[in-house]
Order: C-alpha cells, then sequence, then structure tokens
C-alpha cells in the first residue's frame, strides 16, 4: 500500500529536512511539494493525496484556511506541522489525523505513519466490501445478503474511536466506548462518562455522522445514547421508558424515539 503523500511548508530546509526523514518509509511517495496555502490546495484538488504534511504558519493562506478551502472535496488525511505548540488544540479541533513539533524526531515521525497506514486500510477495505457488494448484486443478488454483516463491519471503521474534547483549556482524549450518553445544548455537546462529563463545541448533526450508528442512536430530541452502555428498560408511563446505564444514571426515552431503541434493546 502506497501512501500518495504532498509536503506544505514555506521553508525550503522543512521540506528538506522532511523529505529525507520520509525517504526511509518506503511505502511513502512524495508526489508534491507546495510552498503556500494556495499552492497545496490547487495540488491537493489534482493529485487527491491520501496524506498531507502540512504546515501552520505560512504567509497569506495558513494551514486552517487551505482545510476551509478543500471544504467541497474529500480532504486527505492532515499532519499538522509547526514550530509552535500552542497551536495543537486548533489542529485537533480541526480533526487533523496527528500534529508534530519541528524540528520533527524520526522516532515520533515513525508513530505518526503507522497510525496514518491504519487509518487507511481501514477505509480501502471498507470500500473494496463497498464494491464487492455491488458487484455481486449484478451478477448473482441472492448472495449479496451474506456479504452484507462483513460489509457493515468494515464500514463501521468509518467511524471515530477517539474524539478529541477541549475542556478547560485542556484537550481530552475519550474512548467512544467510554461514552454513555450526549446531551445537547445549542451548539454545545455535554459527553457523559461513567467518571467525567466533558464540553465539546459541535452540533448534534455534526457529531452524530462521526459516530457508528449501530451504537449510538438518538432517544430524544437532544440525547444520543450508547446502547452498549444500557443495562436495564423501564417501562413508564404514556408509551415512555427508562434506559438504565452502566452507571445508574437514567435517561427517558420519547415516544417518538421507542421503536428505534426497541430494535436494538432487547
Amino acid at each position: 500500500m502506497t501512501i500518495r503523500t504532498i509536503l506544505v511548508d514555506d521553508e525550503p530546509l522543512a521540506i528538506q529536512g522532511l523529505t529525507l526523514r520520509l525517504e526511509k518509509h518506503e511505502d511513502v511517495e512524495i508526489v508534491d511539494t507546495c510552498s503556500n496555502g494556495r499552492e497545496a490546495i490547487r495540488s491537493i484538488k489534482t493529485h487527491k493525496p491520501d496524506l498531507v504534511f502540512l504546515d501552520i504558519q505560512m504567509p497569506g493562506f495558513d494551514g486552517f484556511s487551505v482545510l476551509q478551502g478543500l471544504a467541497e472535496v474529500e480532504p486527505p488525511l492532515v499532519v499538522f506541522v509547526t514550530a509552535y505548540s500552542d497551536h495543537a488544540i486548533r489542529a485537533f479541533e480541526a480533526q487533523a489525523a496527528d500534529y508534530l513539533m519541528k524540528p520533527v524526531e524520526e522516532e515520533r515521525l515513525a508513530d505518526t505513519l503507522e497510525r496514518i497506514r491504519q487509518r487507511l486500510a481501514e477505509k480501502r477495505s471498507a470500500e473494496e466490501a463497498g464494491k464487492l457488494k455491488e458487484a455481486l448484486a449484478e451478477v448473482s443478488p441472492e448472495a449479496v445478503e451474506e456479504v452484507v454483516a462483513t460489509a457493515d463491519d468494515l464500514a463501521a471503521s468509518r467511524y471515530e474511536k477517539m474524539i478529541n474534547i477541549k475542556d478547560r483549556g485542556q484537550i481530552f482524549r475519550v474512548d467512544v466506548d467510554s461514552i454513555e450518553k450526549i446531551d445537547a445544548a445549542g451548539d454545545y455537546m455535554c459527553i457523559y462518562t461513567a467518571d467525567n462529563t466533558l464540553i465539546l463545541r459541535e452540533t448534534m448533526k455534526d457529531l452524530e455522522k462521526r459516530l457508528d450508528p449501530r451504537r449510538f442512536q438518538r432517544v430524544h430530541r437532544s440525547t444520543i445514547v450508547n446502547l452498549d452502555q444500557v443495562r436495564q428498560v423501564k417501562p413508564h408511563t404514556n408509551g415512555e421508558c427508562f434506559l438504565v446505564l452502566g452507571s445508574g444514571a437514567q435517561v427517558k426515552v420519547s415516544r417518538s424515539y421507542r421503536d428505534v431503541v426497541a430494535r436494538f434493546v432487547h
């Protein structure tokens, strides 16, 4: 598996140094280098790379502006590279795959590339499963059901396993398995685990796209529950019910969402 890569930095020496370090990784193919944000946007749209190492501070379009300029296309995995650690929180908020400090350490770079390989392998497996399903539907419709379960499992790899949350001036990396429920408060989400509550600035609609819908289901207009955390279902009046979670917390299921939850909780 070749990782098609673009390097973006306004400092030629930084490009040269990162190029030398990447030469040790035979599966990394540098398809282009760019010295500013506008060049980067054009190059990414043209080459459609798997990975971009992106400097944050550049004249004109900075690294974050580059991501905004790619809003209408499927973005590659992005690793921010910078000399300034105070950009780390914003980088994780932008859902960067990683964040490297200059000068880039070889060991740290190797760790980053290993995570990138895993992410790309999961994505490609899901895409291949989808193509197989389409091909089977054309030549042997009765065989499709046999691969649906496998395809669904592979497709689930598209969803987040860890969520980066900036709260109280810190970055918390939260394992989605540990999330019990999520409550909406305007453009803010309250993320509840068994032993912590964190505030995430994001809409419920956007957050739902990042979570596996087979596990995370809305049970109220403003509440999402991790169905793996449900321990008991308690009937209530007027067709409503309560879900008892692993921590003992109870969540009311409104009537309009009762049928959705019933498909998953037995």
